[in-house]
């Protein structure tokens, strides 16, 4: 039987792989996809303490290789359910089950679809939700990002040093991103904004991909047609949370202040739970906070002590 089980290789997980392998607890952490979560994918970091700029890969390579050199075991895994025992608790995964005394849930979240027709149709065909994935496939053409937070303008201004033109689509008329950012996109001197717009259609088909877009301008509901041939859709994330049967909130894992989910053993971090801000330094915080929360649940009468182990 493992110690703790962490579900996800984000930024919260290997944290907490790593303040519990200096507590002596035997871990493993499984990852469906790749370690990093969606850091990974994130071209520039200026908000991470004590680096001015990182990229998200370099990070996430710092974070894995700490992590590691602990003895942190990854185990790649598609996580299917999870059951509360009497003392122990069955993480089921595609290639079996596995019991353990604790579980920290840091699956993390996935970009929220738009809704729109044609979204379904033409994803992976000019429909992409990854500006440092495949903004390469569009180098000097004319794009459209559709959003307005920091995830919508951090992409828009990457793909401003790769594409022609961005014309960036949002329902308000101003963007929800902090200033700094906001700042550096009104740098760019081929970035247009369309105020007050939404999405009413992805157009296009299986030979050209994507070819434009119908939009509403929801103020005097006037419709237009933009020509396009890629639309980056950023409007806000939902938590990978199916597997796991508990308190939530649209989704999101509902935690108390120690981040105790309401199954008994299964604690939740990163930005799988409810949260005012989903930021790499609150994951890490979380990770800390979960990974002690349950060595103090194995060292209490609620669970099973520790092992006394060999530690390399």
């Amino acid at each position: 039987m493992k110690d703790l089980v962490i579900i996800g290789g984000g930024p919260a997980g290997l944290t907490a792989g790593i303040y519990g392998l200096r507590a002596g607890l035997d871990i493993v952490l499984l990852e469906s996809i790749g370690v990093g979560g969606q850091v990974a994918q994130t071209d520039e970091l200026e908000n991470w303490p004590g680096e001015q700029l990182i990229t998200g890969p370099d990070l996430v390579k710092k974070f894995e290789d700490h992590a590691v050199s602990f003895g942190l075991k990854i185990e790649f895994k598609e996580v299917s359910g999870i059951t509360k025992n009497q003392g122990s608790i069955t993480v089921h995964t595609d290639s079996g089950d596995i019991e353990t005394r604790t579980v920290i849930v840091a699956s993390g979240a996935k970009p929220r679809p738009l809704g729109a027709p044609g979204e379904k149709e033409l994803s992976g065909k000019g429909v992409s939700y990854c500006a440092t994935c495949d903004g390469f496939f569009y180098r000097g053409k004319e794009i459209a990002v559709i959003g307005g937070g920091d995830t919508a303008v951090k992409e828009a201004i990457y793909l401003s040093k790769v594409v022609s033109k961005v014309h960036l689509i949002h329902r308000r008329d101003s963007l929800r991103a902090e200033k700094a950012l906001q700042d550096k996109l009104n740098e760019k001197d081929n970035v247009e904004f369309i105020w007050d717009t939404v999405c009413e259609e992805i157009c296009g088909n299986d030979t050209d991909g994507v070819t434009h877009l119908r939009l509403k301008n929801i103020k005097n509901n006037q419709e237009s047609q933009l020509d396009i041939t890629g639309v980056f859709v950023f409007v806000g994330i939902r938590a990978i949370t199916d597997f796991i049967e508990c308190e939530k909130e649209w989704g999101f894992i509902k935690t108390n202040d120690l981040l105790e989910t309401s199954i008994e053993g299964v604690f939740a971090a990163g930005d799988c739970r409810v949260s005012h801000l989903r930021q790499v330094a609150t994951a890490v915080g979380d990770g800390a906070l979960a990974a002690s929360q349950a060595i103090e649940y194995i060292n209490s009468d609620k669970g099973t002590p520790i092992p006394e182990r060999e530690h390399s």
